[in-house]
């Protein structure tokens, strides 16, 4: 396929024109324009289905409750293209493999079951009842159930997902690597380490009633879009929003509204961002640092002065321990070095501090801007520790707003895809089921990729995602993959992972998507996914799914766990495939807060799992919030001997015509950038002391300390409103840059937003794959 590229500074605001022209396109480019509008009335409504893209919540306000990238994610899945035996047979699996990730899934929806065979190098059809069969062989052929990993995607629904987690437990293992693991661990681990809770603590509503909203890591204009109603919506109500950010988003500077005519076609935007700071890569927990140890010094001036402090003092004192240690470590940190890891002045932070004082409602808000470093935890923490100081938690209008990644991945969680799962989930469960679950903690992603590379691992499971894309250090990954005896991919679209097979077998078995009609023994189905704000919503397809062949996540694992092991005497796995109500009864008495599902799943709306800590409850050991103590990090690469050896600083990030690894196009509109990808994001003054001009061709090499070279080749330069010494460009093209043992302190996160690595001007161009 041929593009057009091209470099053109996008002038106008997100949303409007062109938002609503980019929906129509990919409407149309799915060949099925009439069902695919059909479609787009029915998402994120009731008795429709949930948007299958991200993780925002649905106000259910909106005549039109879906936004530009939920349309290509709806019509990327609902489509007529199809993969089938005669592409596989016209087609080799190592020459697929050459082609770009773009060309893979464009290719459609696969169809029928399909089994890699080696000798031909080709896929080839199989029957479900085959498919199973081989998949129970090779379970009851491995050691120990811990040679199993059972990957989750965080589009599957809760009920499949709960299914999952049961067949693995039962089977007797934890490792449940997931796509968690790879962005928001440090959100779930730090909230649930400061407040008990590892959830959001405000709702969709907070956001009309916020003074002040802080923004952090995150561009929602390309991976939340629906966000952006909510803060356009806030700042016309007068809220102040602070955004910092490495890089100049225009989704976070003006947006207009597409289900408006007048902003559609005239240049009217609202404006986004009151101030807007860009610090550097892994610089946040030095600005919130810094923010609160100037808010600390007006606190303590006016308490001096006989008048009262800043900080709730009240609140601090009935729900809190530790402050005082942590505003010791604050008095302790320079300004010095605060300016210099933030990358920010101090009269930037204290600008913020002043705005923040000032709000008496505060909202803070993040994304995997902030959760994959080396300090990730600690970050949540520190941004945990401002909020508490100033009691923003159990009121109207403020709280903790970490924005989740794809639409069901909180969901996931909760339905037990947790490879260190709580002992009482695992009490009710083992109770309820009469069988002893497994202890031990299991693997994450990380861990799973280095156990297989280990050769610890005969059979890795794949529930949706794309795992050989999403995971780091690509090359490594594919090696841990081709380690395994028996791959099994339970997709909707041909993606990379298929194409990295089993050393003995491999097999794509074809799901349902969210939009498509679900029946089964007991008859039409429903299922349920959970937002950012622990609404849990009902879903149902309506779309009449394009083959036959094609099955249900839920029905999928349902026919693995029967072959592998059959019935147990209280579980028979059959027969909750053909029921989902039954799934949910087990549900209601397995999990908290899902008591009679079934009947709160008819509530228009989606009905809300509640917060402890958005009740000032705090389930931690005392029962009360702790406050943080830590350090700012000395360096970002503590592993290097001095990090005056690295040049710059990378980050992995989407562009806009992207939901995860999925590819719809090769635009990146906001940022200006069409018809290509292999693109470096630079600063211009760093351009010109390197000697390069924009659009000159570099290679990007990671600087590590293990001996594995890790290197891209060929990527374009484009000047950009980015600090400088830092770097950003698309995953999963970069991905090989980042190393597998490079992780978050406390979450084995990737540290995919702080790569250490220099770059060299490209000579010749090295064997691409082909767009």
């Amino acid at each position: 396929m041929k593009f057009k590229s091209k470099i053109k500074p996008y002038k106008a605001a997100a949303g409007g024109w062109g938002s609503l022209e980019a929906t129509t396109r990919f409407v149309f480019d799915s060949k099925q324009a009439l069902k695919n509008m059909v479609n787009l009335m029915r998402m994120n409504k009731s008795k429709g289905f949930d948007c299958p893209g991200c993780a925002w919540g649905d106000d259910n306000k909106s005549t039109f409750s879906f936004c530009e990238n939920g349309a290509k994610a709806v019509t990327w899945e609902a489509t007529r293209r199809h993969v089938d035996r005669e592409f596989f047979a016209a087609h080799r699996v190592s020459r697929l493999y050459l082609e770009s990730d773009y060309f893979l899934e464009y290719q459609g929806r696969v169809t029928e079951p399909m089994r890699y065979n080696v000798a031909t190098d080709h896929y080839e059809p199989i029957s479900w009842d085959d498919a199973f069969a081989l998949i129970g062989k090779h379970i009851k052929g491995m050691e120990n159930p811990n040679q199993l990993e059972l990957y989750t995607s965080g589009r599957a629904s809760n009920e499949a997902s709960w299914l999952y987690q049961l067949f693995g437990r039962v089977l007797g293992t934890n490792n449940f690597p997931d796509c968690s693991n790879m962005c928001h661990e440090a959100s779930g681990f730090g909230m649930r380490q400061s407040l008990g809770v590892g959830k959001g603590t405000i709702r969709l509503e907070d956001f009309d009633q916020a003074d002040g909203i802080f923004v952090f890591g995150q561009n929602p204009g390309t991976n939340h879009p629906r966000m952006l109603h909510s803060l356009r919506h806030a700042a016309e109500h007068g809220a102040r929003i602070v955004t910092f950010n490495t890089l100049r988003e225009r989704g976070l500077e003006r947006f207009a509204d597409p289900q408006k005519p007048l902003e559609v076609v005239t240049p009217m935007a609202g404006e986004i961002s009151h101030r807007y700071y860009q610090p550097n890569l892994g610089g946040d927990m030095a600005v919130v640092r810094g923010m609160v140890k100037a808010l600390a010094e007006t606190h303590h001036a006016r308490i001096a002065a006989g008048q009262s402090g800043l900080f709730d003092t009240q609140f601090i004192a009935d729900h809190t321990e530790g402050v005082e240690r942590y505003l010791q470590e604050v008095a302790a940190t320079s300004w010095a070095f605060i300016e210099r890891q933030s990358g920010l002045s101090e009269a930037q932070i204290r600008e913020a501090a002043e705005i923040y004082q000032h709000a008496e409602r505060v909202i803070c808000t993040w994304a995997m801007g902030i959760t994959q470093h080396k300090h990730s935890l600690a970050t949540v923490r520190e941004i945990v520790n401002m909020q508490l100081l100033f009691g923003q938690l159990g009121k109207p209008g403020a709280g903790l707003c970490p924005v989740r990644g794809h639409s069901n991945v909180q969901g996931n969680r909760t339905m037990g895809i947790d490879e260190q799962p709580p002992a009482a989930f695992l009490n009710s469960l083992g109770a309820h089921f009469g069988f002893e679950p497994p202890r031990a903690h299991g693997h994450n992603t990380v861990d799973a990729l280095s156990a297989m590379l280990r050769g610890e691992v005969k059979v890795l499971i794949a529930l949706g995602g794309n795992l050989a894309a999403a995971a780091p250090d690509s090359r490594r990954t594919e090696e841990a993959l081709r380690n395994c005896d028996l791959t099994v991919h339970i997709s909707t679209k041909l993606n990379r992972s298929h194409l990295v097979t089993g050393k003995k077998d491999a097999l794509i078995l074809p799901a349902l998507g969210r939009t498509e009609q679900d029946v089964q023994a007991g008859g039409k189905q429903f299922i349920t996914v959970e937002d950012s704000f622990s609404m849990v919503h009902a879903s149902e397809g309506i779309g009449k799914p394009l083959s036959d062949s094609q099955r249900s996540e839920t029905a999928i694992v349902a026919g693995i766990a029967n072959a592998a092991f059959g019935n147990t005497p209280t579980i028979n796995w059959l027969e909750l495939a053909g029921d989902y109500n039954k799934i949910r009864d087990h549900i209601a008495a397995t999990i908290p807060g899902f008591s009679d599902f079934n009947r709160k799943c008819e509530q228009p709306g989606g009905f809300y799992l509640g917060n402890a800590a958005a009740e000032l409850r705090f389930p931690t050991a005392s029962g009360k919030a702790q406050f943080s103590h830590a350090p700012l990090p000395a360096t970002l690469f503590p592993q290097l001997a001095t990090q005056q050896d690295v040049p710059f600083v990378l980050q992995t990030l989407r562009s806009h015509d992207q939901y995860n690894t999925t590819i719809y196009g090769l635009d990146d509109r906001y940022r200006g950038v069409y018809g290509q990808r292999e693109v470096l994001f630079m600063n211009p003054e760093d351009i010109a002391a390197a000697g390069y001009q924009a659009g000159d061709l570099v290679d990007i090499e990671t600087i590590w300390n293990d001996g594995v070279q890790r290197a891209v080749s060929g990527f374009k330069l484009v000047s950009y409103a980015i600090p400088r010494g830092n770097l950003a460009a698309y995953y999963p093209e970069t991905n090989p840059l980042v190393p597998m043992n490079s992780i978050g302190d406390g979450t084995g996160t990737p540290t995919s937003k702080s790569v250490p690595v220099k770059i060299t001007r490209t000579t010749s161009r090295s064997t691409q794959r082909i767009a």
